[in-house]
């Protein structure tokens, strides 16, 4: 069991959870992410690591609640565990010195988009750091990212906060510019990465997109998260979760993502009816841990 030793919103349905996991919190880097378990009987997610401190064995995790075990996820407090949390899987990013590096967080995304601004900045590079989402409330990160970045600009969609538009608006701004862009990374929702890969596709700037797809084992032998890259598939759990935005075949993708969307919606349905059960079945295997130790 991995005990729970903070949790707090830092946003409506966008969670903060600091898990003691010695094992992880020693080995993990910049884009690497866990699979994550409520109690046995659930299903399997990928979150992203957006932190670790060694030293406490504790690693962090943002969680936003949209389906059922994210929701289920969100309801749990300090003094709870998680049946599971395997990792750190998929292949570290791909830190060295670029020089100018835009890095762009959508929504939750800026969760995982803040390792690795932090590892690309102790790396030597110029950080510029754009987020957004789509009103105030939804930005997350911004002080913590700020600290790391040497530019930050905040975008919501409805202009409560920052500047109105989206993402890619101050991307394009910069590129016009005439300044030196060296690496573009985005994560967040598909249309936002795949928008953000067609502004820098005729310019010719490397650009890499985070893409957490349906996972189950992890290992690459489900077959859940296969994506098309160029003309090989590939799977984001082993191969990835980073790739070369402009040889992402987002349609295919898109299409996988939605694969199953009807059974997320009826078992998020069933789930809200009476969320009592999976947490009472969670903190029944919690009692059953600390009895054994």
């Amino acid at each position: 069991m991995f005990s729970i030793v903070e949790a707090c919103f830092v946003a409506p349905e966008i969670k903060k959870f600091r898990i003691v996991a010695p094992r992880i919190a020693r080995k993990r880097k910049a884009g690497h992410f866990v699979l994550v378990r409520v109690h046995p009987k659930g299903e399997r997610v990928p979150i992203t690591i957006a932190d670790s401190d060694p030293q406490s064995g504790t690693i962090t995790l943002f969680v936003q609640g949209i389906g059922k075990t994210t929701k289920l996820m969100n309801m749990l407090e300090v003094g709870d565990s998680l049946s599971d949390v395997v990792g750190p899987l998929g292949k570290s990013s791909d830190v060295k010195l670029y020089g100018t590096v835009v890095v762009i967080g959508g929504g939750v995304g800026a969760a995982i988009a803040f390792p690795t601004s932090v590892a690309m900045k102790q790396a030597g590079n110029h950080v510029i750091s754009i987020l957004g989402a789509r009103n105030r409330e939804l930005i997350i990160l911004e002080k913590e990212i700020s600290a790391i970045s040497d530019e930050v600009i905040v975008t919501t969609d409805d202009g409560s906060y920052g500047r109105k538009g989206l993402v890619i608006d101050p991307l394009q701004e910069i590129i016009e510019s005439g300044r030196s862009v060296d690496l573009v990374l985005a994560i967040g929702p598909i249309p936002m990465m795949r928008a953000v890969a067609e502004v820098t596709r005729p310019h010719g700037i490397k650009t890499i997109v985070s893409l957490n797809s349906i996972m189950i084992d992890g290992t690459g032998m489900c077959g859940g998260c296969r994506v098309v890259v160029g003309d090989k598939a590939q799977f984001a759990c082993v191969d990835g979760p980073e790739f070369d935005a402009h040889l992402v075949n987002f349609d295919i993708l898109r299409q996988r993502n939605s694969l199953y969307r009807e059974a997320e919606r009826l078992s998020l349905d069933r789930f809200l009816q009476d969320p009592t059960a999976d947490i009472a079945c969670n903190r029944e295997m919690c009692r059953l841990q600390y009895l054994h130790e």
